[in-house]
């Protein structure tokens, strides 16, 4: 058993008879009355995110996990295909469990985190940055940068980023998984 002092972004509990993901927590000591924590947390098995306030020195369950790096093979539908780096073994894994399936490449690797009793697949972390090709976007208008004016542009796995106007068809940009946000362009 764990108490909220041990709570850190990450971990893994149990709470109302299901497993969630710590996504975000705060300390709280108010001038007046008890200390609590503040997180925000996420169901590895239905996807919904909770908000739930913890009282100190409250003691939770905690999930013993183990990360393993994993290669993207392909999508078949809702259902994606992924292969361990280590031993080569595949797994399937609904779409639901991936925060921003539509920012999965083919050969990209991903850290999934099992449970380690049973091995059952919990959540997959995508790399904090992906960098993808534009296939399609509209040209920018000349004389339209006084603000930052952004278009829509579509990348190589389908996803829809919005990104300022000099981004033309061909370009790869670097694109943040967390919010799906154009980062930058790069350079080859």
């Amino acid at each position: 058993m764990a108490s909220t002092s041990d709570i850190r972004k990450g971990l893994c509990i149990v709470y109302n008879n299901d497993t969630y993901k710590i996504v975000e927590f705060l300390h709280v000591k108010p001038g007046k009355g008890p200390a609590f924590v503040r997180t925000k947390l996420k169901s590895l098995t239905t996807g919904k995110v909770l908000d739930n306030t913890f009282s100190a020195g409250h003691k939770i369950e905690e999930v013993r996990v183990e990360t393993r790096k994993y290669q993207f093979l392909y999508p078949e539908g809702d259902i994606f295909h992924f292969m361990n780096t280590d031993d080569y073994h595949q797994i399937t894994l609904n779409k639901e469990i991936l925060d921003t399936p539509d920012l999965l490449k083919e050969g990209e690797i991903v850290s999934i985190i099992v449970r380690a009793e049973d091995e059952a697949p919990l959540s997959v972390d995508m790399p904090t940055h992906v960098v993808l090709e534009i296939t399609h976007t509209e040209p920018g208008l000349k004389g339209n940068t006084a603000t930052n004016a952004t278009k829509p542009a579509t990348v190589e796995t389908g996803a829809t980023i919005n990104v300022p106007l000099f981004i033309n068809e061909g370009d790869k940009i670097k694109i943040d998984t967390s919010n799906s946000s154009y980062v930058e362009r790069v350079k080859e």
